[in-house]
Protein backbone atom coordinates (compact mmCIF):
# COMPACT_ATOMS: atom_id res chain seq x y z
CA UNK A 1 0.00 0.00 0.00
CA UNK A 2 2.57 2.30 0.83
CA UNK A 3 4.17 2.01 -2.53
CA UNK A 4 0.49 2.74 -4.31
CA UNK A 5 0.54 5.92 -1.78
CA UNK A 6 3.96 7.20 -3.13
CA UNK A 7 3.11 6.25 -6.84
CA UNK A 8 -0.16 8.34 -6.73
CA UNK A 9 1.16 11.08 -5.09
CA UNK A 10 3.99 11.52 -7.45
CA UNK A 11 1.01 11.19 -10.20
CA UNK A 12 -1.33 13.88 -8.86
CA UNK A 13 1.74 16.04 -8.85
CA UNK A 14 2.61 15.42 -11.84
CA UNK A 15 -0.80 15.89 -13.37
CA UNK A 16 -1.47 19.31 -11.53
CA UNK A 17 1.70 20.59 -12.43
CA UNK A 18 3.00 23.77 -13.94
CA UNK A 19 6.10 24.85 -16.17
CA UNK A 20 7.73 27.61 -14.75
CA UNK A 21 8.66 29.63 -17.69
CA UNK A 22 10.67 32.13 -15.38
CA UNK A 23 13.60 29.72 -15.19
CA UNK A 24 16.42 28.85 -17.89
CA UNK A 25 15.27 25.58 -18.53
CA UNK A 26 11.70 25.14 -17.04
CA UNK A 27 10.35 23.16 -13.87
CA UNK A 28 7.50 21.97 -13.31
CA UNK A 29 6.40 22.80 -9.89
CA UNK A 30 2.76 21.53 -7.92
CA UNK A 31 1.15 22.89 -4.64
CA UNK A 32 2.44 20.42 -1.72
CA UNK A 33 -1.02 19.96 -0.25
CA UNK A 34 -0.19 16.55 0.28
CA UNK A 35 1.00 14.57 3.00
CA UNK A 36 4.35 15.34 4.53
CA UNK A 37 5.20 12.23 4.93
CA UNK A 38 4.49 11.02 1.28
CA UNK A 39 6.48 14.03 0.46
CA UNK A 40 9.03 13.14 2.25
CA UNK A 41 9.09 9.81 0.59
CA UNK A 42 9.26 11.39 -2.88
CA UNK A 43 12.29 13.60 -1.95
CA UNK A 44 14.25 10.47 -0.48
CA UNK A 45 13.63 8.98 -4.29
CA UNK A 46 15.13 12.31 -5.35
CA UNK A 47 11.57 12.59 -7.56
CA UNK A 48 11.09 16.12 -5.76
CA UNK A 49 12.26 19.15 -3.76
CA UNK A 50 11.01 21.00 -1.52
CA UNK A 51 11.30 24.21 0.44
CA UNK A 52 9.77 24.61 3.78
CA UNK A 53 9.15 28.09 3.42
CA UNK A 54 6.53 27.40 -0.31
CA UNK A 55 3.76 26.45 -0.82
CA UNK A 56 4.64 24.58 -4.00
CA UNK A 57 7.13 21.58 -4.67
CA UNK A 58 8.95 21.17 -7.79
CA UNK A 59 9.82 17.73 -9.57
CA UNK A 60 12.83 16.68 -10.85
CA UNK A 61 13.51 15.39 -14.42
CA UNK A 62 13.72 12.12 -12.65
CA UNK A 63 10.13 12.85 -11.45
CA UNK A 64 8.69 13.73 -14.16
CA UNK A 65 10.08 10.26 -16.39
CA UNK A 66 8.81 8.40 -13.09
CA UNK A 67 5.14 10.10 -13.28
CA UNK A 68 5.55 9.66 -16.95
CA UNK A 69 5.70 6.23 -16.62
CA UNK A 70 3.24 5.88 -14.16
CA UNK A 71 0.69 7.50 -16.21
CA UNK A 72 1.58 4.57 -18.50
CA UNK A 73 1.13 2.25 -15.52
CA UNK A 74 -2.23 3.30 -14.77
CA UNK A 75 -3.59 3.60 -18.34
CA UNK A 76 -3.68 7.68 -18.14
Amino acid sequence: MEKQIKELTLLLLYLTSWEEDEYPDGIRRSWKSYPFDALDALSEEDWLRRSKRSKSVYLTDTGIKEAEALMKKYRL
